[in-house]
């Protein structure tokens, strides 16, 4: 491209040069001709009046002090009625410029000079254009150069940008090159890459979540797998059959929400649910594995509370407190459910050290994590949490107390407070 733009402003330099040059050389060379005739024409016009000034007092024309008056190079023939013909100067044989003018009396003076003295000043002035049209043709180049960089370089950059987009480098390079039409596309280019940087930020965050929140369903999934295939019991199988069949509604529920998020974060389904049902299975879901691991996980606090919110949702932040618990934790778990104003609580919280101080809430930012782990449940938490409109809540470190706030409906029958274990 650099190459094909300096030859094609090369190009119309060299045809204007070619247009204007010559005419201004044939302008010129009729110029000089014509000033040079005149000036032949006025020298023996001058000539004459001298001898009609000697004729008028009888005087006989004097070569030597008409010499006087001639320039260098020039030839003079005065001729006069009744005197000889008088040459002054070197006669010139042949190409030359003539002048002549005629007296009254028949006097007739003749001026000639050599039309080389023409030539030489078209050949100055063919120099002079000759220079002129060369430095035109080294600024044209110059300025060839310097546009062909201008457009080419940005040109290079931008299809860097778009391999670089093209190879999963988002990063938009917010660089202008002032040019209109070339900024305009680093403008479209930038909003690409900042699009396509939210798309993958937003693709590797589903996956993110996707894998954490699904792990938890699918570890109740495999424990109540594993109790089947250790017992012979045709109740008990059946049982724990059914309780899968739960986890796997449970598996495709977690699976259309994170779908829904992905699409707009801020959708929410939330229903009023009961309370009490939710708080039971996820007790009931955890309680193989804490009695593997020689620990409890009980329930307590008010019940026959409905609060408004997505079951689902729900279920999953108190899956990823209480797994949190069972793998961070120490001692008894306990989920205790009580109400303040106009929200339900759900408080989970066990023995064990806590969480750091240094950390505090920040626990609920992504890639924060106070032990091994991803750092992503609490944070997945969180946004399950806001999406229904509650929220969840560190109320204190040491021993740790989660607390998840829900909308509360109407109030049914309640039942005084109890423990299970």
């Amino acid at each position: 491209m650099r190459r094909r733009l300096i030859n094609s402003t090369l190009a119309v330099v060299l045809v204007v040069i070619a247009v204007f040059g010559v005419s201004l050389v044939i302008v010129e060379t009729r110029t000089i001709t014509s000033s040079a005739q005149d000036r032949i024409g006025s020298e023996a016009l001058r000539l004459l009046g001298v001898v009609e000034a000697d004729a008028l007092e009888h005087r006989k024309v004097d070569a030597g002090s008409l010499s006087e008056q001639l320039d260098v190079g020039t030839y003079a023939r005065i001729t006069v009625p009744g005197q000889p013909v008088v040459e002054v100067g070197d006669r010139i044989e042949d190409n030359v410029i003539r002048g002549t003018a005629r007296g009254e009396q028949g006097e007739v003076v003749v001026v000639e000079e050599s039309r080389s003295t023409v030539t030489r000043e078209v050949g100055r002035t063919l120099a002079v254009v000759g220079a002129v049209a060369l430095l035109a043709v080294v600024a044209a180049v110059l300025l060839a150069v310097r546009q062909a960089n201008r457009l080419a370089s940005p040109l290079t950059d931008l299809a860097e940008t778009a391999e670089r987009l093209g190879s999963g480098d988002p990063r938009p390079r917010h660089k202008r090159y002032g040019v209109p039409e070339l900024d305009r596309v680093a403008d479209v280019l930038d909003a690409s890459a900042e699009r396509i940087a939210r798309m993958l930020t937003a693709e590797r965050r589903l996956a993110a979540d996707a894998s954490h929140q699904l792990r938890t369903p699918l570890t109740a999934l495999s424990m109540r797998l594993e109790e089947i295939t250790v017992t012979d019991d045709l109740e008990t199988v059946r049982e724990e059959a059914t309780i899968a069949l739960t986890q796997v509604e449970r598996l495709t529920d977690v699976v259309e929400r994170l779908l829904t998020n992905s699409r707009d974060p801020r959708t929410g389904s939330a229903v009023p649910f009961d309370l009490d049902e939710v708080v039971k299975q996820q007790v009931e879901e955890w309680r193989p594995a804490y009695r593997s691991a020689g620990r409890a996980v009980v329930r307590s606090g008010k019940t026959g509370m409905r609060a408004v919110g997505t079951p689902g949702a729900v279920s999953q932040v108190l899956a990823t407190l209480v797994e949190n618990a069972l793998m961070h934790g120490g001692g008894t778990v306990a989920l205790r459910t009580r109400v303040t104003g106009n929200q339900a609580v759900i408080e989970v919280t066990d023995e064990g050290p806590g969480v750091p101080p240094d950390l505090g809430n920040r626990i609920f930012e992504r890639a924060i994590s106070g032990r091994n782990s991803t750092g992503i449940g609490l944070a997945v938490a969180r946004d399950l949490a806001e999406a229904d409109g509650g929220r969840l809540e560190l109320l204190q470190s040491q021993p740790p107390v989660f607390a998840l706030f829900l909308s509360r409906t109407a109030p049914e029958r309640a039942e005084p407070e109890r423990t299970v274990r």
